[in-house]
């Protein structure tokens, strides 16, 4: 990671395409999908060092990552794309005014209603949505008029409410 946070920019976007095109591979074969799962794994590591996560999060690499968990057919591969979010919103120490979080809100509220009765996948990814939430809401504390694309749509409220009157234990994947 801080090898990462001292990267210059050249360096820096490199890195970032070739983590965005292995991501955004359609590829459907078994070495892919490890392939891909290897890669969340090494971004889950290194999304805790404030530096990295707030430069990942204002990236390109935010709406892939958004895309993945809309598209990924496997499941492990949606949870790890959750727990990397989670962790780049509890992590991040600046968020960008034009960072897609509602959209990413709105996803993981619906993939979570969509499979309501499937305790595990909602373990991973509530946690996603929670970090997401408390990050608008730390972030629109400091500003005077908080931007539209921070706005939580009730539905997220709606489902957090009835996950939490059911007792589904909030831990991460």
């Amino acid at each position: 990671a801080e090898k990462l946070s001292s990267m210059k920019d050249t360096a820096w976007s490199d890195f970032l395409q070739r983590i965005c095109s292995l991501l955004d591979s359609t590829e459907k074969n078994t070495g892919s999908a490890r392939s891909k799962l290897n890669l969340l794994h090494y971004l889950c590591t290194v999304a805790v060092h404030k530096e990295v996560a707030s430069r990942l999060i204002s990236s390109q690499l935010f709406p892939i990552l958004i895309q993945q968990l809309r598209a990924a057919t496997i499941w492990d591969i949606r949870a790890k794309v959750a727990r990397v979010i989670g962790l780049l919103a509890l992590h991040t120490s600046k968020l960008g005014e034009n960072v897609p979080v509602s959209e990413a809100i709105i996803l993981l509220t619906e993939l979570i209603r969509e499979n309501f009765r499937n305790s595990k996948l909602k373990q991973c990814l509530l946690p996603a949505l929670g970090e997401l939430l408390y990050l608008i809401a730390s972030k629109g504390k400091k500003r005077e008029h908080p931007r539209e694309c921070w706005v939580v749509p009730s539905a997220a409220y709606t489902v957090l409410m009835r996950c939490l009157r059911e007792g589904v234990r909030l831990f991460h994947c």
